[in-house]
């Protein structure tokens, strides 16, 4: 008689299969009634809706929203394939935001079918479909990316709703700059007489900077006998305008996100005080509060670190090649690291305190940061030689956020600009905030991004002068939920706040350099 242990096995060999087919929606009839329940009961399977589920780590927390977040744009896709087949695109507004780079997480996702009802269906943590029954866009302006159909970029421009102008002009923008040639929307704006459509594109793409489109447009639909007007649908001047060589979407949106909301960091900031005449002092402070930072940005990370194992490590009592616990501890391979990198980071201030730009120090010196940080791991063949090989090649998702951070070729394009936003940027608190905020939306590495993020945010503030600024695990929910706010609504005050207000109080001496614990 086969025992509990072979039966869940076997379910997970069935399981498997559906996996290696690249399916996450998991419909009822795809398994039998006794492996469903038994992946239920074991839960390695999480009911979405009625028949439909989702593949869930068994250790995920009740009320963990992250397998739903990261599920959630492959089972849509699954999902509405089935019940509607190829008779469904999303909305033309689902889609622009698409083509910006934006994939965060929609409360609801607006598609178009012919076969549905009008109706929303319910999905986890207050997400929905709401099916509009309406006769789609030709064939030839529906493409299909990961599963999902949706409108081209062109058609997405022509049929997006005007308020998408107002209320989201950083997608917008990054939207119409990739657009290399009037051709690519005035044969729908002619074939469909849009033009009033055409007025309104015209003065958008002139908001950008794109003149010889904007001109191309409104003579074109003249000669074609359309009386157009020209109006700028955006409610204020862009505030960059836009390579047309430049084409990524990516590196569009960042830039806009930095110009927009460095002005508000300012806003909320102290003046910097100045690099500091006395480097042995700044520095002897940055190391008091050596064991409060690592224990609070660790902890923040949910590693278990303690203060004897900080001081075990800071002291050189932690060994590797003696030690079998510390060999085998995930924890004191995360505070080992933890100090190296620090070393590291030292001799970045350091530089930095002698006038060396901050953003050629950081893009120079960031990836031995990283490096020290995953060490421990490799020496203890925990981790491979090839996980410190730099910026990740697959996809990485934020535990329990609805940002899906950028896919590995953006990553690419767009740390170059991160470290040169920071070498250009005239304010220390901006390249702060701005810095760490950009760091962990784009999430260049596969683990210790916060890690890295923090040491970048301490760096800027170091070459302002302002005091190292450790983050309290204590309010880590704050944090994260100021972050998560910059990352999905583009608003950055929160974390600005957040950031400000924690330097203020080092800034009064209000950091306590003794650890607090339970």
């Amino acid at each position: 008689m086969a025992s509990p242990g072979d039966k869940l096995a076997e379910s997970l060999k069935v399981l498997k299969k559906l996996q290696d087919k690249g399916i996450v929606a998991v419909k009822s009839a795809m398994l039998s009634r006794v492996h469903r329940e038994r992946l239920q009961r074991n839960h390695f399977l999480r009911e979405v809706m009625k028949g439909w589920y989702i593949v869930v780590p068994t250790d995920e927390q009740q009320g963990d929203s992250t397998s739903w977040y990261t599920s959630f744009w492959s089972f849509c896709a699954d999902y509405l394939a089935d019940r509607y087949g190829d008779s469904w695109c999303i909305s033309a507004d689902q889609s622009l935001l698409m083509h910006a780079g934006n994939q965060t997480v929609p409360h609801q996702l607006i598609i178009r079918s012919l076969e549905g009802p009008n109706g929303k269906t319910a999905l986890p943590y207050n997400t929905s479909i709401f099916t509009m029954k309406s006769t789609l866009p030709k064939a030839a302006e529906i493409i299909k990316v990961e599963g999902i159909r949706m409108l081209t970029l062109p058609s997405s421009l022509v049929h997006c709703s005007n308020v998408m102008y107002s209320n989201c002009p950083t997608d917008m923008r990054a939207a119409l700059a990739r657009i290399k040639d009037s051709s690519e929307v005035l044969g729908l704006l002619l074939d469909e007489g849009r033009s009033t459509i055409a007025g309104r594109l015209a003065g958008a793409f002139r908001n950008i900077g794109h003149d010889k489109i904007a001109d191309d447009i409104v003579k074109t639909m003249q000669m074609a006998g359309y009386d157009v007007r020209e109006t700028d649908p955006f409610v204020t001047a862009s505030p960059i305008l836009f390579d047309t060589r430049q084409v990524s979407p990516y590196v569009n949106r960042i830039r806009l996100m930095w110009s927009e909301m460095r002005k508000l960091v300012i806003a909320v900031f102290p003046t910097a005080p100045g690099l500091p005449k006395d480097h042995s002092a700044y520095m002897k402070r940055i190391e008091e509060l050596y064991a409060t930072d690592a224990y609070n940005s660790l902890s923040i990370e949910k590693y278990k670190v303690t203060p004897e194992l900080i001081d075990r490590v800071r002291s050189g009592e932690w060994d590797l090649a003696k030690n079998e616990q510390d060999r085998k501890h995930r924890d004191a391979m995360a505070a080992r690291g933890y100090w190296q990198a620090t070393q590291s980071v030292r001799e970045s201030i350091l530089k930095i305190l002698n006038n060396d730009n901050p953003g050629l120090v950081a893009d120079k010196d960031h990836g031995t940061w990283y490096r020290e940080l995953f060490a421990p791991g490799v020496t203890a063949n925990i981790l491979k030689p090839s996980d410190l090989a730099g910026y990740r090649n697959s996809q990485v998702y934020i535990s329990q956020s609805k940002h899906v951070p950028l896919n590995p070729e953006a990553v690419r394009d767009t740390m170059p600009l991160l470290f040169n936003l920071l070498q250009n940027e005239q304010e220390a608190s901006v390249r702060a905030v701005l810095g760490h905020f950009i760091f962990v939306y784009i999430h260049p590495y596969m683990d210790g991004n916060g890690r890295m993020a923090r040491f970048l945010m301490n760096v800027m503030l170091a070459s302002g002068g302002y005091p190292w600024t450790v983050i309290p695990v204590e309010k880590r929910s704050t944090y994260m939920n100021a972050l998560e706010r910059a990352s999905t609504e583009q608003n950055i005050v929160p974390f600005s706040d957040f950031v400000a207000n924690l330097l203020k109080e080092g800034m009064k001496g209000g950091i306590v350099t003794k650890y607090t614990h339970t």
